[in-house]
């Protein structure tokens, strides 16, 4: 029969206790990170520690973070969470001292042109946001 499931259909409710987590729960209906990161961006741990609200999922990110630097998508893969979900945690524990962005290379050189490389420039950007969080924020271009 086509159609919607009959009670007999149905799976039964065994009274165990789900471990999942609805995204938005997890990261309190935010769909944005408060800095700027992108999925290559890379992590370590920090001398701070995740706050007492954050999920569980922060701990992991920090133990992981902490064993060997890591990328966000590789979180998120580790995780098997979205990777706007885990920026979003990311960037909770970015706030409280928990991770850190290392910089391996300050500058790149294309073309015979030294610039800065997009890590130090997310790395000074994390940083002014945090030093002055009441700033205005302008619109990013492009």
């Amino acid at each position: 029969m086509t159609g919607p499931e009959t009670s007999d259909e149905r799976p039964e409710n065994t009274g165990e206790q789900s471990e999942f987590v609805r995204t938005y729960t997890l990261t309190g209906g935010r769909t944005r990170a408060r800095h700027l990161l992108s999925v290559d961006t890379v992590l370590q741990g920090g001398p701070g520690r995740p706050g007492p609200g954050l999920p569980p999922e922060c701990q992991e990110i920090v133990a992981l973070c902490r064993e060997h630097q890591r990328s966000v998508a590789e979180l998120a893969g580790w995780l098997g969470r979205p990777v706007t979900a885990v920026k979003v945690l990311v960037s909770d524990l970015l706030d409280a001292d928990a991770l850190t962005l290392p910089i391996s290379t300050a500058f790149t050189t294309e073309e015979g042109k030294s610039r800065a490389s997009t890590q130090l420039l997310v790395a000074a950007m994390a940083g002014l946001r945090k030093a002055f969080p009441d700033a205005v924020s302008y619109r990013q271009a492009g």
